[in-house]
């Protein structure tokens, strides 16, 4: 399953992988729609939600209004800024796709996409009155959009596998943090990170290793930012 070099019906040189076993279509219709709920940029904002809903006294010193603050803050800067980025990429020609299938087509949206990361790790860390756990989430996701960038180079790792990976070691290092029973979330989000990267395998066009190593990539950066933060 190596990527191939084709000419599409407009006589332009684009990539292209021989697809594996090819799953019945409502399981391909299921995988996507996994895909999209569980799409990379929207796993800050569900953490974030998750966060305040589990540990409510990490955000006692926030008012009501300052917590809608920020969960719109990661809201802009983690899902309207990159989608808005990635549209006017597309728009100025920069990218062939929105979907971002080759490995050329990533790379701005990696390098732009790591400068909104980098302020929201900014600031997370530099608010007080901020539980450290968001600073050490953010800091993940900035490291694993580095590491997606550099093992770009070489193979297209899957974004999808990178987010899951950084979603299951923080909820499990929220479970060794926390004085409560975590089992049952972190149960859950394992699950959810085999759901998301098995989908990822029947409605992408990823080689394993690729899947792998994204998984591999997020938690290592969740473990890295633990260490930093």
């Amino acid at each position: 399953m190596e990527t191939q070099l084709v000419v599409d019906d407009k006589n332009n040189l684009v990539e292209m992988r021989p697809r594996g076993i090819q799953q019945p279509a409502p399981i391909r219709l299921i995988a996507t729609i996994i895909s999209y709920i569980f799409h990379p940029i929207f796993i800050p904002v569900y953490l974030v939600v998750f966060l305040m809903k589990t540990n409510p006294y990490l955000f006692a010193d926030l008012s009501d209004i300052q917590k809608n603050r920020l969960l719109a803050t990661f809201v802009i800067l983690y899902v309207v800024f990159p989608v808005v980025s990635v549209l006017l990429m597309k728009a100025l020609g920069f990218i062939n796709s929105i979907y971002l299938r080759t490995q050329r087509d990533r790379i701005i949206p990696y390098v732009v996409c790591m400068i909104y990361y980098w302020w929201v790790w900014y600031v997370m860390f530099n608010r007080a009155e901020l539980p450290r756990e968001l600073a050490i989430l953010s800091l993940a996701i900035f490291l694993a959009s580095i590491g997606g960038l550099m093992a770009n180079i070489n193979t297209k790792v899957s974004m999808h596998a990178m987010a899951a990976g950084v979603m299951a070691a923080f909820v499990i290092m929220l479970g060794f943090s926390q004085d409560i029973s975590f089992g049952i979330y972190i149960s859950l989000a394992i699950l959810l990170a085999g759901l998301i990267c098995t989908s990822r395998f029947i409605a992408s066009d990823h080689i394993p290793r690729e899947i792998y190593g994204g998984l591999l990539i997020g938690i290592l950066s969740l473990i890295i930012a633990i260490k930093l933060g």
